[in-house]
């Protein structure tokens, strides 16, 4: 009597046991066909092999490696973890746990109004020069989250692709663009409110850079140097502070070449930080076809970087040579930006993601900081300096 087949009388689990995963595979592929036709497994070890079949593959391979990625958790700690839960998305969408991106956007906006005081006529009181700062602020808050909620609209599709950024709400649905779209609309009107409490001139100062808020989230798809587009955007604060003030700048010559070249120094600052927060998705960029100033200059990062550092500070020099500024501005806000960078630029670790939070991050504080107290000693200086003039003229 033939023997009887020690497959043929395993059970269901035996079966699963006796082959390597391996094996199992190349059992469904070369023999399970002719196996069937001969009658010699029983129906409960087919089920078994078409069990290997369909979960040895490589979409099986792809949903484990899914499965490593932690879901979305509400907000413990922090701002957010007070909220209402229905108002949360709304208030990740516009990254308010996140203000290191209004520091940004507002710091040029600082620079320009400092800068500016001192060429009012008379000069702009400390009063004067707080309150308009505080109004910049708010409007940097605003239309910080204005940017966000575009750029979010614009990259949905994208922002699944990468981890940093798919469990963003309209990313992982927590809205819809039916629920963005009017809430963009209330921070337009938010922002425009917040405008009009500026001189009037201010206004049209202030729209030109709308489509560049737009533009922004499309450059990374035509550019490699989307950074560039967002420093022209995040910069034109560095304009507005003079009309802020009073300033006429088409009238003004020496105001208008010092506004050009702040502005020209913010953009050449914002490529900077921007570039040291864009390692953070640089793999995730380059698998979704998302362009970027990391990817272009991988090769020669920091050469790069200090390349554009370089720039901004001499261009932030040149603002000062452009209104007669003092030493304090270039011992303050030139040294003090020179420093700042050059020591970020070479303590960065660009390829630990940490690390290029950490350091764009400390940027706004380091950088903007030394700027902004150089600017507000060199404004102080001349300050004092006037109001000592008309006590001698006016004992």
């Amino acid at each position: 009597m033939r023997r009887a087949d020690p497959l043929i009388l395993s059970s269901q689990p035996r079966v699963l046991q006796l082959f390597k995963p391996a094996s199992r595979l190349a059992l469904l592929t070369n023999h399970r066909q002719e196996l069937a036709l001969k009658g010699r497994l029983p129906s409960h070890v087919r089920e078994s092999l078409r069990f290997v079949s369909t979960t040895i593959t490589p979409s099986s391979k792809k949903a484990s490696e899914n499965d490593k990625v932690s879901p979305y958790s509400p907000p413990t700690t922090g701002l957010l973890s007070y909220l209402p839960s229905s108002v949360v998305p709304y208030a990740e969408l516009i990254r308010l746990d996140k203000p290191v991106g209004t520091y940004y956007l507002f710091l040029p906006c600082l620079f320009s109004t400092l800068l500016a005081a001192p060429l009012a006529s008379p000069i702009a009181p400390p009063v004067t020069v707080v309150s308009t700062a505080a109004i910049f602020f708010f409007g940097a808050l605003i239309m910080r989250g204005a940017g966000c909620t575009i750029n979010d609209l614009w990259d949905r599709n994208l922002d699944k692709n990468v981890a940093r950024t798919r469990l963003r709400p309209l990313a992982r649905g927590a809205l819809t663009p039916k629920q963005a779209v009017p809430y963009l609309g209330l921070q337009m009107f938010s922002g425009l409110a917040l405008l009009l409490q500026l001189p009037a001139a201010c206004f049209w100062y202030a729209v030109p850079s709308l489509p560049l808020v737009a533009a922004y989230p499309l450059a990374k798809r035509v550019t490699n140097y989307p950074q560039f587009v967002l420093g022209l955007t995040f910069s034109w604060g560095a304009i507005v502070g003079f009309p802020a003030l009073g300033i006429d700048l088409l009238s003004n010559t020496p105001a208008l070449i010092s506004a050009a070249c702040l502005y020209s120094s913010c953009v050449a600052w914002t490529v900077v930080y921007d570039m040291i927060y864009a390692y953070q998705d640089i793999r995730d960029d380059a698998k979704a076809g998302i362009k970027s100033i990391a990817l272009a200059q991988e090769a020669n990062a920091k050469m790069f970087l200090s390349a554009v550092g370089t720039l901004q500070v001499g261009l932030l020099a040149a603002a000062g040579v452009a209104v007669g500024a003092g030493p304090a501005y270039f011992v303050g806000a030139v040294g003090g930006a020179a420093s700042t960078l050059g020591y970020m630029i070479w303590k960065v670790n660009l390829s630990d993601v940490v690390d290029c939070w950490a350091w764009f991050r400390k940027g706004a504080w380091f950088t903007g900081g030394a700027i902004s107290t150089g600017l507000a000693a060199e404004y102080m200086v001349r300050y004092l300096s006037e109001e000592n003039e008309q006590e001698k003229s006016h004992p």
